[in-house]
């Protein structure tokens, strides 16, 4: 069986060639994952419509990203700027997470080529997230009863507040982040499971912590998942402040995908963060998430 992949072309946003978001990565990964074989075609996302959006955001959030009337301020804070592209890459890719998620429930696996926009706030964005593609799928999972109780695994380097803030009064979904204790963002918010995590931790140490919680979360009763597999932990990556090695990123996604998927639990998967000083590195890095997936079906 094919893994399911979603990608899309507008994925790419005109942000600027001298931008420092490595933007073309979406696309270059959508041909190396062709290359490689891990598939032969894409499944297509439709844009996020505004009533599911709402389930996470503000209606006037999402009017005025739309319209692009959003304070010049509150613009600067994602970091992108806000271009036609840019909104329509937002919508695509939170129908790429809604679709990969329905998509799970079907496979038990299934992967999308952008997402874990973990910063997205409910009325505001930050740290190049406009809408929160995660925090909208789950609700969108919840409100149909495709799932009851979720689990939002971030192991990204940066801490995912988006999330934590969007779901801190909601039971029927647990937020783990386990990042960077020293980096973005500054002031953290707190999630249902916060691990802090030293600068300059390598392999065994990561791991070695990984393994502990996941057995923590195995006594839950989840009964989906969604995993953020950023890929700033890298060594050489120029937002992290962490130092995993290739083969490091590698386990910690074959451990965390073969954990859930050998329980039965419904996993998808999300790229998170990345900005690998070599970007064909990059992309090699974000394919780890739909290798690893794509070896269990």
């Amino acid at each position: 069986m094919e893994l399911p992949i979603v990608n899309h072309k507008d994925y790419f946003a005109k942000i600027g060639d001298d931008h420092r978001f490595p933007i073309n990565k979406f696309g270059a990964l959508a041909d190396y994952l062709l290359k490689e074989k891990v598939v032969s075609k894409f499944h297509i996302p439709h844009p996020c419509s505004d009533e599911t959006l709402k389930r996470a955001h503000s209606e006037n959030y999402i009017k005025q990203i739309k319209n692009k009337t959003l304070d010049i301020n509150a613009i600067r804070k994602i970091g992108f700027p806000l271009v036609d592209s840019v909104i329509q890459r937002s919508l695509v890719a939170t129908g790429g997470t809604v679709l990969a998620s329905k998509l799970a429930i079907n496979y038990g696996l299934a992967c999308n080529t952008a997402g874990g926009s973990h910063h997205a706030n409910y009325d505001s964005g930050a740290g190049y997230c406009v809408f929160n593609d995660v925090a909208v799928a789950a609700h969108y999972l919840l409100d149909r009863g495709l799932a009851g109780k979720i689990l939002i695994l971030d192991l990204d380097v940066h801490q995912g507040n988006g999330n934590s803030d969007i779901f801190k009064d909601n039971k029927n979904v647990f937020t783990f982040s386990m990042h960077s204790k020293t980096n973005y963002p500054l002031k953290k918010s707190i999630s249902d499971l916060d691990v802090d995590l030293n600068d300059n931790m390598e392999d065994h140490d990561y791991l070695k912590v990984l393994k502990y919680y996941l057995a923590q979360l195995n006594e839950e009763n989840f009964d989906f998942v969604f995993y953020i597999a950023g890929v700033d932990i890298h060594f050489n990556d120029r937002l992290g402040k962490l130092k995993i090695s290739d083969e490091g990123i590698r386990t910690r996604d074959e451990i965390v995908t073969e954990n859930f998927f050998s329980r039965g639990i419904p996993l998808c998967g999300v790229l998170g963060g990345g900005y690998n000083k070599d970007f064909d590195k990059l992309v090699e890095l974000h394919s780890i998430l739909h290798q690893s997936c794509a070896k269990l079906l």
